[in-house]
């Protein structure tokens, strides 16, 4: 039964490889967008002594191809001499006669009279004044004049819209638009107006990295979305042109994003620095600069097979087990995967039940290793062929389980441990041992390093070491940086099989249990489906190997000192 259920889970993942063409297709890089922050450029540019045209021309001469444009204020219009705004008791103070109210606002503003408000309307000198009971400084009314200039200087038009319930409707849009990047937290149009919205965007909306916007993933679905990378301004300007160049480039790289959305230093040698730095990376990862389109994935119909593999591997898992626990335990991860996955069902079995199969097989020392290794890689194409659709793509929809994968494996692993026979007495006779403070203590610290590497999963872990955010920006620089508990799980694993016979069989289970943890964080590398499966593939690569390197280091130096204090 094992073997011919090892043969359908192979030959359900070789026959899962003609499906992730389409997903090789899309992770093609390139073309990545280089787009100028409006707000900044403008601080950019008075700090200079220069010209928003004159500004743009210097960045156009470093390699930027875009630029975003926010859209204007009642009181941006005023303040940039495109009308006046002023309060009620001002104006009745200058023109007693004319019947300005006190406690209104009035504006001579272009647009203005368009704010869906109750309105008084004064003629004085000249000049119909709209006026309002409320203050509608901040009421957005439309796109800036600069952006044709701009348009017709070369560059790409990103457009900044902004959700208001006074904002004029329907919504003045630049026909010259190329992405839509809203701000705020909210889509234009939120929550009653997106589907009017949708038809009259000739542009795709952008998903910004980090950033939930209320009505963005439903527009996306409709028009396209473009993934968006962007470090908050204050942040970068706190961060050295070189590193924040290098996060840019990471995201480009590595995380599937294409446009890259920044703000100037102050001084023009940083800004070009930082440019220069980022040309040059994406120029070693082979992306060429250029104006993003939106991409189109349609999965194969061969993705079906995978389904094969996946209950392949249930089985090939639950037929270690005993039998009572096998039906109860299959049951619970069934439900698990359908009731909780939904939609990830299929990924969600193979990231619990991959990582523990070559763990499992009867094999002698570091063969066990690679079997482990192979199952977790045969996982990852079977994990990515089903995952991978265009919602998971864009980030609209994620992989489910992110934390169970952490914890879930481990337990499997070492709940495949017990005999087939006899195994309530095994579960009895562990109650009944006599706990060793040195056990004691070690479990401790096993049980610790896992609570570790659950709570730091993700991008946004609560905590992480000045020291470990120093060396990943090293690494990174360096190469595709593999996760640290990957390493450091291979290390253990390793340890442990070369130890076989000499270590106490507990902490051998232990430690391989640390091994189950990185082939699990394979499958969780390679259910971030945004990111290249190349990129996934050559860190879970790095991994093993400078685990497979720690692990013969930390096995020969234990070896060592052994001899030397017990000789």
């Amino acid at each position: 039964m094992p073997r011919f259920l090892r043969g359908a889970l192979i030959l359900a993942a070789l026959a899962s490889l003609p499906a992730l063409l389409p997903k090789l297709a899309y992770d093609r890089p390139g073309p990545v967008a280089l787009v100028v922050d409006g707000a900044g450029l403008r601080k950019y540019a008075q700090a200079n002594g220069l010209s928003l045209a004159e500004a743009l021309k210097s960045l156009r001469r470093w390699g930027v191809t875009g630029v975003a444009f926010y859209e204007e204020h009642v009181e941006d219009r005023a303040r940039r001499g495109r009308g006046r705004y002023l309060a009620g008791e001002l104006l009745s103070l200058l023109a007693p006669a004319a019947g300005f109210l006190s406690g209104w606002h009035y504006t001579t503003v272009p647009g203005a009279e368009e704010i869906p408000l109750p309105q008084h309307r004064v003629v004085w000198r000249g000049e119909t004044w709209v006026g309002f009971r409320q203050d509608v400084g901040k009421v957005p009314l439309g796109p800036p004049p600069e952006i044709d200039a701009a348009y017709r200087a070369g560059f790409w038009i990103v457009y900044r819209p902004e959700n208001h319930p006074l904002h004029p409707w329907p919504p003045r849009l630049p026909p010259q638009t190329g992405l839509y990047v809203f701000v705020g937290t909210e889509a234009l149009g939120w929550p009653d107006r997106l589907d009017e919205l949708a038809a009259m965007l000739q542009a795709p909306v952008a998903l910004i990295e980090g950033v939930r916007q209320a009505g963005v993933a439903e527009l996306a679905r409709k028009v396209g979305g473009i993934r968006l990378f962007s470090l908050r301004g204050e942040y970068q300007l706190k961060l050295s042109p070189a590193v924040a160049a290098g996060k840019y480039v990471l995201a480009a790289r590595e995380r599937g994003h294409r446009v890259l959305y920044f703000r100037p230093y102050p001084r023009p040698e940083d800004t070009r620095r930082f440019l220069a730095r980022i040309q040059a990376g994406l120029a070693r990862a082979g992306i060429a600069p250029g104006v993003p389109e939106v991409k189109r994935y349609r999965p194969s119909r061969l993705r079906l097979l995978a389904w094969i593999g996946v209950f392949a591997g249930l089985l090939l898992y639950l037929v270690r087990l005993p039998p009572a626990l096998a039906w109860i335990t299959g049951f619970f991860l069934l439900l698990l995967a359908f009731g909780y996955g939904g939609a990830q069902a299929g990924p969600l079995l193979v990231a619990l039940v991959f990582p523990v199969l070559g763990f499992l097989e009867p094999l002698r020392g570091l063969l066990r290793w690679w079997a482990a290794l192979g199952y977790a890689l045969a996982g990852a194409v079977v994990l990515t062929v089903l995952g991978t659709t265009p919602e998971t793509l864009l980030g609209l929809a994620a992989f489910k389980g992110v934390g169970l994968v952490l914890v879930l494996p481990p337990f499997l692993y070492l709940l495949a441990q017990l005999p087939k026979v006899g195994w309530q007495e095994t579960l009895a006779r562990l109650y009944r041992h006599p706990v060793r403070l040195g056990e004691a203590a070690l479990a401790g610290l096993l049980l610790l390093g896992l609570a570790i590497a659950f709570l730091r999963r993700g991008n946004d872990a609560p905590f992480v070491p000045g020291l470990e955010l120093a060396l990943r920006d090293q690494l990174q620089a360096l190469m595709i940086r593999p996760r640290f508990k990957e390493i450091f799980g291979h290390a253990s694993a390793v340890f442990a099989l070369l130890g076989v016979g000499e270590l106490p069989r507990w902490l051998v289970y232990a430690l391989l249990a640390f091994g189950v943890i990185a082939e699990a964080s394979i499958l969780d590398s390679f259910a971030h489906y945004h990111t290249p499966f190349w990129v996934s593939l050559v860190r879970s690569f790095n991994g093993a190997l400078i685990g497979l390197l720690f692990g013969l280091g930390g096995w020969l130096a234990y070896r060592g000192v052994r001899r030397w204090l017990w000789p």
